[in-house]
């Protein structure tokens, strides 16, 4: 069962998106907020293994709200759904550690599958987003200097090309020919030597850098 916090200031949406999530007998609403403050405290009272969070919102808006959860609760994911596509909120929120972007006319049996595989630890964006992060040479997409990521051996940079590619874990073991919890270290070495908070900015930094699979 993936326990689920909703947080947008417009209760129909709210209300809305409980209803038809609660249609899949896997996903469980437990709350909702109206704004970042309150889903601080919702998720301190209620422990969801998954925030559901809007960007644009009274007291605190959804960017901020991200960044104190993802420090303060790293085992809670969090999935921005906003009406808005722009860059810097994207970009805002990835690096606040959101593990995506989503748009909220979105079909809702996509938004499910996007929910489990973000509390599976895999990045969503909605589709065309991390291409006008990479366009618009935003900060998250660019670093300005290299040396991190030269350090990085060969095995790295393959797993991280594989991850700008979309593959899951299973399927970089298939096919670099390691296990899967080799996999795993390897993404954990990658995030803490480029500073990155999850899969969406290996991603990102990986396109950067135009990597090839043979590093």
């Amino acid at each position: 069962m993936i326990r689920m916090l909703i947080v947008d200031d417009q209760s129909l949406i709210c209300q809305g998106l409980k209803t038809m999530l609660e249609l899949w007998s896997d996903l469980q609403v437990v709350g909702i907020a109206s704004n970042g403050e309150m889903a601080i405290e919702q998720v301190a009272a209620l422990q969801p293994d998954l925030v559901l969070m809007d960007v644009r919102m009274p007291l605190m808006d959804g960017r901020a709200a991200t960044r104190t959860i993802c420090e303060q609760f790293p085992s809670v994911k969090v999935l921005i759904l906003s009406t808005f596509d722009d860059d810097q909120y994207v970009a805002e929120s990835i690096q606040a550690g959101a593990k995506g972007y989503l748009l909220k006319d979105m079909p809702i049996d996509e938004l499910v599958q996007a929910i489990r595989l973000a509390c599976l630890g895999y990045a969503q964006l909605a589709p065309g987003l991390l291409d006008k992060l990479m366009k618009n040479s935003l900060g998250i997409a660019k670093p300005t200097a290299s040396p991190k990521f030269e350090i990085l051996t060969r095995r790295e940079q393959q797993v991280l090309q594989l991850i700008a590619n979309g593959d899951k874990n299973r399927e970089i073991a298939e096919q670099l020919f390691i296990t899967e919890g080799t996999v795993k270290t390897h993404v954990t070495h990658l995030l803490n030597r480029l500073d990155c908070r999850n899969r969406a900015q290996l991603a990102i930094i990986a396109n950067s850098y135009s990597l090839n699979s043979s590093g």
